[in-house]
């Protein structure tokens, strides 16, 4: 599938980065529009969608950047924020240098109701959220979109590293071609009404690539570092955050194993998260001829307790599933072979996915080998043989129940 890679020199790129691009194989793979359209782009300020905006111009698009208010971050790091002020201007000084509008819409209340408050609300529950996921959901894939259809267009794109591909009456999103990059496991909640509007243009380009193609553009942020994870806590506290936020989840409490016994007290359950190893603030389990260390295995909310053990109590097989969606908008009625992700960087692994109750939206993973440190709030995503992404669904329990 990389044809537009091979075929064609883009005139004016030194032999540094030199690249050989089909623009009407790229067209055709990307599904994109009739050249002259208007396409709005969501520049966050960083490099791919910045380059995103700067392919699409030069295919003779009609671009509109637009950027996203999302909060406000006086200590923002210059270098690792995503949607800040510094990174809203950085968007700005790109859509200037390749000639094409720029506006910015104001959606911090928005954005602290669907993905600040959620973060804060999962944390109060002792769960472990993943706010990228839920900004993709609400702001980026729904607030983005109807300002897109107000102002007469009929497509966005993004930066996201996936592969978009129509198929079988369907759209499907598959695993970009750059692994180390691949965004699939956070567009797990896209929903076929979206994806008729939404295009990625990056997902068949390496992360080289597109600073290469970044610098050819003569763009300021071809060498900029990527963003956090949460963007809204730019020096990457979540604790100090929460604490400012929500004093309910640093409540004094008692730390025990497994076993009921107790070894100390905890400041708050914010401070932990299963599977946790480090900085609990207790030994581990001394035997005659070993020191095993002890993990988070269980936060009890309702005790406000901290439960503590050996690895081998992080041993999952089943993964219980909220809120599932699955891309192709066709709910599976029989229970179907997967590989599977519960965090974004861990590799796949095989399971079986089953719909528990319909009605409710509820699922069952059950993994051909257990996972260690699965945690409530987490996604768990469900992909084919292809690497075509599924669907999902958010982590609401796990169990061994396997000897």
């Amino acid at each position: 599938m990389k044809k537009f890679l091979k075929q064609y020199k883009w005139p004016g790129l030194t032999k540094e980065i030199r690249m050989n691009i089909n623009f009407t194989e790229f067209k055709k793979i990307n599904n994109l529009p009739k050249t002259g359209e208007k396409i709005v782009v969501a520049m966050s300020g960083g490099v791919d969608s910045s380059v995103t905006a700067a392919i699409l111009n030069h295919l003779g698009y009609e671009v509109i950047g637009v950027s996203m208010k999302l909060y406000e971050a006086s200590k923002a790091s210059a270098s690792k924020t995503c949607c800040s002020g510094k990174d809203i201007r950085d968007a700005r000084t790109v859509a200037k240098k390749i000639g094409i509008k720029h506006f910015i819409v104001d959606y911090k209340s928005r954005f602290k109701q669907s993905v600040i408050e959620d973060f804060i609300e999962s944390y109060n529950k002792g769960h472990t959220p993943i706010p990228c996921i839920k900004c993709n959901q609400t702001v980026k894939f729904k607030d983005m979109l109807d300002f897109s259809k107000s102002i007469g267009c009929s497509y966005l794109a993004t930066g996201h590293y996936v592969k978009r591909i129509e198929e079988d009456g369907r759209i499907h999103l598959y695993q970009a071609n750059d692994k180390t990059k691949d965004q699939s496991y956070f567009l797990f909640a896209t929903t076929q009404n979206q994806l008729k509007t939404l295009r990625f243009p990056l997902g068949y380009f390496t992360k080289q690539e597109i600073r290469n193609l970044a610098k050819f553009f003569s763009l300021d942020v071809a060498d900029k570092p990527d963003s956090q994870d949460i963007c809204f806590i730019p020096d990457g506290n979540y604790r100090d955050f929460l604490k400012k936020h929500s004093t309910s989840s640093f409540k004094q409490g008692v730390i025990e194993t497994v076993d009921g016994t107790s070894l100390g007290f905890h400041d708050g359950l914010a401070n932990y998260t299963i599977g946790q190893r480090k900085g609990i603030g207790i030994g581990g389990i001394k035997g005659q001829n070993e020191h095993r260390p002890f993990y988070v295995v269980d936060i009890n909310l309702k005790n406000n307790k901290v439960i503590v053990g050996p690895k081998d109590k992080l041993k999952k097989y089943f993964i219980y599933l909220k809120d599932l969606n699955f891309c192709s908008g066709d709910l599976p009625i029989k229970p179907f072979k997967a590989t599977i992700k519960i965090r974004s960087g861990m590799s796949l692994v095989n399971g079986e996915v089953r719909i528990s109750d319909i009605n409710k939206n509820l699922g069952v993973v059950e993994l051909s080998k257990p996972e260690y440190g699965v945690a409530p709030g987490q996604a768990c995503v469900f992909y084919d043989r292809k690497k075509k992404m599924i669907g999902g669904g958010w982590i609401s329990a796990s169990e061994k129940q396997n000897n």
